[in-house]
């Protein structure tokens, strides 16, 4: 088969040759129509995940869409090694397969579920939104941070709040739902801003998207003195590391706030809730008119588009 091939760890992959799959018991094979590079992708191939990275050689991609031999168009993710979604076929244990619902089309389902899951399990078993609360979205002029807003408004959040670097970006994710966005510029009063907001607004749950400093600032507005403390605790849920992988944190700052740190990604929720989290997500798409924007090439071109995950297109590969 025809596959987006890595042969060492850290290289883009190739277009070449790869060995066909053969299902083992309790697995299907997936004939591939649509994958998308989502950030796991790309640190697992690099080896640079905190979960097992395949050994070369191995076909990159954590999840997408196909369909199985006899015909159900599924969604489907983490592959058995070294098989993975960019590739015409995978080999999928059968309890990792999803029904697609009528009128979510393969390229959209491929470029949203990994982006909806981040956001639908900490908002629904993690971190459930109680009635008044607010959700800040920490990051959310990417994929991932816009569709969180979207989710956030669905699950019927109070008030939702997005920060984001990018001014023009931010300004867009109003449309998606935000009640206040907040630029992430550096301002002398950045942390004071963000208190009087999560005050202001009963802030139960934050989905943080960056770490490193962005995230530091955030937790510096939420702690000290000044507080904004309140009968219910904040939920902060860390879900990626786009601004650095560390965060200074000091001791007297969790013991002076009403903040519980959670993480939220593999190892943090069971295979099945993670799953049922995804099945949900799509099932609610196309009623929620939830929107990701989309940028489709041919696996063909995967060396030359390899590594281009930012911004808020989603790159989707085709599979003929």
């Amino acid at each position: 088969m025809k596959a987006a091939v890595i042969r060492e760890v850290g290289a883009a992959p190739r277009y070449e040759e790869f060995p066909d799959p053969s299902p083992l018991a309790g697995e299907t094979s997936v004939r591939v129509s649509a994958a998308a590079v989502v950030p796991l992708a790309l640190l697992r191939a690099s080896g640079a995940a905190y979960g097992a990275a395949p050994r070369p050689p191995f076909v990159p991609g954590v999840d997408g869409v196909g369909r199985t031999e006899d015909g159900r168009r599924v969604y489907f993710s983490m592959p058995r090694p070294p098989y993975g979604s960019l590739g015409e076929r995978v080999p999928v244990p059968a309890d990792r397969l999803i029904p697609l619902p009528d009128g979510l089309d393969d390229v959209t389902a491929a470029a949203a579920a990994n982006a909806g899951m981040s956001c639908w399990v900490p908002l629904t078993t993690l971190a459930p939104i109680r009635p008044g609360e607010s959700v800040l979205v920490h990051g959310a002029t990417g994929t991932s941070g816009r569709m969180a807003v979207q989710v956030a408004r669905h699950l019927g959040a109070a008030h939702v709040i997005a920060t984001g670097r990018d001014p023009a970006a931010l300004a867009a994710v109003r449309s998606l739902g935000a009640d206040e966005v907040v630029p992430l510029d550096g301002a002398p009063d950045l942390s004071d801003r963000l208190r009087r907001l999560a005050r202001a607004t009963d802030l139960g749950v934050v989905l943080d998207y960056l770490w490193g400093p962005p995230a530091a600032t955030l937790l510096t507005a939420l702690g000290g003195p000044e507080a904004p403390r309140g009968p219910r605790r904040i939920r902060f849920v860390q879900i990626g590391s786009l601004a650095g992988p560390t965060v200074p944190l000091d001791a007297a700052l969790l013991r002076s706030s009403g903040v519980e740190l959670l993480g939220s990604g593999l190892g943090s929720s069971s295979p099945a809730t993670l799953a049922a989290g995804i099945r949900d997500f799509l099932a609610a798409f196309p009623g929620a008119g939830f929107r990701v924007d989309t940028e489709v090439r041919p696996l063909s071109e995967i060396e030359r588009h390899w590594g281009r995950t930012g911004g808020a297109r989603r790159l989707v590969f085709s599979v003929p």
